[in-house]
């Protein structure tokens, strides 16, 4: 069994699931003013459908990273993308990657973080502090905190406020991504 795997509480460990065909790419490649030649990590990136999205936008000039804790969502990714553009590789945002220190203009954690123990919290808050290079971005899409039919359950759903209170860099914008996402933006 993979370990980073197993240092996750298992309520929280979803292998398989994936909010991609609840959301809509294209609203939030337009909210993250992506450019050629930047330098991106895609953290919890699953099959990595978004790191594919933003791979396509930074060209060959670009770098993607795409982390995950589930081995076979990170095989699947490698079997189909260029390694040059999308290097993906099991990590866990929550402790030190490989990745070097202030490498990355922007960060992209979708519907991960709600399931942060405190102790995951802190270990995330370093690391990402540590990669991001300055006016680096944070971007967080989680599922607002309200009922739905999916997602996990309201109580440990985060708001832009909750967010605000847990993240010390600075939060610049906040957008609805269709009826059930946000995004909020955070600039180190």
């Amino acid at each position: 069994m993979n370990k980073l795997k197993d240092s996750k509480p298992t309520e929280y460990y979803h292998r398989g699931k994936t909010s991609e065909k609840l959301l809509d790419k294209k609203e939030i490649i337009n909210a993250l003013e992506i450019s050629k030649g930047q330098t991106i990590l895609d953290a919890g990136c699953g099959d990595g459908y978004m790191a594919m999205e933003f791979a396509n936008i930074v060209g060959h000039t670009g770098q993607i990273y795409a982390i995950d804790i589930d081995d076979i969502s990170i095989e699947t990714l490698q079997a189909k993308t260029n390694a040059n553009t999308i290097k993906a590789f099991i990590g866990d945002i929550t402790m030190k990657t490989e990745i070097d220190t202030e490498s990355i203009d922007l960060i992209y954690l979708s519907t991960v973080m709600h399931g942060f123990s405190e102790t995951q919290m802190q270990g995330f808050l370093t690391e990402v502090n540590r990669l991001l290079k300055p006016k680096g971005q944070l971007i967080i899409l989680e599922i607002k905190k309200e009922n739905a039919s999916f997602g996990p359950p309201l109580n440990i759903r985060l708001s832009p406020e909750d967010l605000g209170k847990k993240i010390p860099l600075t939060a610049t914008k906040t957008i609805d991504i269709g009826e059930y996402f946000y995004i909020q933006i955070f600039e180190k």
